[in-house]
């Protein structure tokens, strides 16, 4: 069964229509959503409740499911399934070990940190290993929008001065918005910001591999030095290319007071945290 609420499941979250057939899905489809008019119009539901999210929310909260579905049990195999997933560390290129760094940020920050990302291959590494355990500690956006990270976060610590918020941006990601940095130093507000920087736009370089294996066009980046970046803002930077430095250097720019940069260099050929481009590219050749 699929239960959709509040959503329209467009282009993007349905993987380009793909996920459910269209009009009829092979699943159940219980679709909640606060116009009546959106019920129907692209997916027939089996069930269609014109309801906004809250209100729905509240309603199911009093409802007990039959003795008959095993849905704890479920629900503690699908826990720890993705405790699992989101444990396994894979080796990877490059003496920046990215995945490690997201993997000790998640033990290290606290509870009710702001995380903030734009768009890129590098939010994968956020999405895999980063838990977010409270509500509303999460900033990023929807469609892929790039340059999402710095202005998100500098909002986040405007409105939430007492929370830790830290963004993550690509380099190609950084280099839209990244400006907003100045922002931060005017109105004093100590982000710490994390500049993944792999010489490239790594997203559009995978596609490339895997449609064009080996056809690479307009994709490497000549990037300025992040840290020192920062600093002729006003911040703090600091640059790091080696694993073990990281940690240091993330205690200096959290205790630094002031608006923070942190420029990791990574290898671009850890593309994904489970795969290289090289892997891609073969891949691609062997078919």
């Amino acid at each position: 069964m699929f239960l959709l609420v509040g959503g329209r499941l467009g282009e993007m979250p349905s993987s380009s229509y793909t996920i459910l057939d269209i009009p009829a899905p092979r699943q159940k489809l219980v679709h909640v959503h606060p116009s009546a008019e959106e019920i129907g119009r692209v997916y027939a539901p089996t069930l269609g409740i014109n309801a906004d999210p809250a209100s729905f929310a509240e309603a199911a909260a009093s409802l007990s499911p039959p003795a008959s579905i095993a849905w704890a049990a479920e629900t503690r195999a699908a826990n720890a399934s993705y405790r699992t997933w989101s444990d396994t560390f894979h080796t990877l290129p490059g003496a920046c070990d990215y995945g490690a760094i997201v993997g000790w940020l998640r033990d290290r920050l606290p509870e009710d940190t702001i995380v903030c990302n734009g768009a890129g291959n590098y939010a994968g590494w956020l999405h895999r290993y980063m838990r977010y355990r409270h509500f509303a500690t999460q900033i990023g956006p929807t469609s892929g929008s790039m340059g999402y990270g710095v202005p998100g976060a500098v909002a986040a610590k405007r409105l939430y001065p007492d929370r830790t918020v830290v963004s993550f941006s690509g380099d190609g990601c950084f280099l839209m918005n990244g400006q907003e940095f100045a922002t931060a130093v005017q109105y004093g507000l100590p982000i710490v910001s994390i500049v993944v920087d792999n010489g490239i736009y790594g997203t559009i370089r995978m596609h490339q591999e895997r449609e064009y294996p080996g056809r690479i066009t307009a994709t490497d980046l000549t990037n300025p030095d992040f840290a020192a970046l920062a600093r002729a803002y006003g911040g703090h930077g600091e640059m790091v290319d080696k694993t073990e430095d990281f940690e240091a250097a993330f205690e200096r720019a959290f205790a630094a007071g002031k608006p923070a940069l942190i420029h990791l260099k990574v290898d671009p050929e850890a593309i994904t945290p489970a795969t290289t481009l090289s892997a891609i590219r073969e891949k691609a050749l062997s078919k």
